[in-house]
């Protein structure tokens, strides 16, 4: 079973999750982002290390608190590194009072039918286990929607609800990410068909355990809020999506109930050769602006 203490301030609290789970396909991209080319680093070793050290400037930051900070994701490679001489989940929670959840998926399978649902991920049950013995709370899988195609969406969404399943049995909450892509010609049309295929799997959903969606900001303002009350979620938290930040902050405040779980929209501006000074200082601005946002 989770935690209830993090169950009940993951349910209930005010704030947003903050997406630091770069993988190694957007890693280097997320390193440019940051001020560090592709020059600075020989080996994924050493890029691995670099965006590590990225997160812990971050993670550490008096700016990001728990104040403002619900829980944050983290990627797979992170679960082995340390902060402070502790795990980083466990560095999270303990010390920032902060929710640690864990991306799971591997990427995405080849478009079909307007999706691209995950890869299959192998020996998931041990992972699972391993996450949940070093502090992790939930879990993150990530497919993508590009067209309302009402096959593709349910082929999404059911391996959503297979894949949290699994995650459920190993005490864990899942965060279902079924993310419909923003150019879509046809997003409003996916939204519909997504909340259709998401509430009814999750009345078939079996046991009594609670599931978080992870959904683009929607077309339709307030579109949501009935899958926000549904008995089964523990939260809706919202990507954005290509967005820039004050446009994603914008969609996200139309929205109540639907808080933030941004990742580059967070990370925006800040860079390797600020000083701490300005690095907290940006850092503070980006943070609060989304955090108003996720409690509008």
């Amino acid at each position: 079973m989770p935690d209830a203490t993090q169950l009940a301030r993951f349910e209930s609290g005010q704030g947003f999750i903050a997406a630091l789970d770069q993988s190694g396909g957007s890693t280097p991209k997320a390193l440019a982002l940051y001020g560090i080319d592709e020059s600075r680093y020989a080996t994924d070793a050493e890029m691995f290390d670099l965006i590590h050290a990225a997160r812990t400037r971050v993670i550490t930051s008096p700016a990001f608190t728990s104040e403002r900070i619900l829980g944050a994701i983290l990627f797979e490679g992170t679960l082995d590194r340390e902060i402070d001489g502790q795990g980083v989940a466990e560095y999270l929670w303990g010390v920032k009072g902060i929710i640690p959840f864990l991306k799971i998926d591997k990427g995405l399978e080849t478009e079909r039918d307007g999706v691209q649902p995950m890869r299959e991920i192998p020996d998931l049950d041990a992972l699972l286990s391993r996450a949940a013995e070093r502090g992790i709370f939930g879990t993150k899988e990530r497919s993508v929607i590009h067209a309302a195609h009402p096959a593709g969406i349910e082929l999404v969404v059911t391996q959503q609800f297979r894949i949290a399943e699994h995650v459920l049995a190993a005490g864990l909450v899942p965060v279902l990410e079924p993310e419909v892509d923003i150019h879509a010609p046809d997003k409003a049309a996916a939204e519909e068909l997504l909340k259709v295929e998401l509430l009814r799997q999750l009345d078939d959903l079996p046991g009594s355990g609670k599931v978080a969606v992870k959904v683009t900001i929607p077309t339709v303002a307030g579109f949501y809020t009935n899958l926000i009350a549904h008995p089964r979620i523990a939260r809706v938290v919202a990507l954005s999506g290509g967005y820039d930040r004050d446009e994603a902050n914008q969609w996200l405040a139309r929205n109540p109930g639907l808080i933030a779980s941004f990742s580059r929209a967070l990370l925006d501006g800040l860079t390797a050769p600020q000083s701490e000074e300005e690095f907290d200082r940006t850092l503070d601005t980006s943070i609060e602006s989304i955090y108003r946002a996720s409690i509008a």
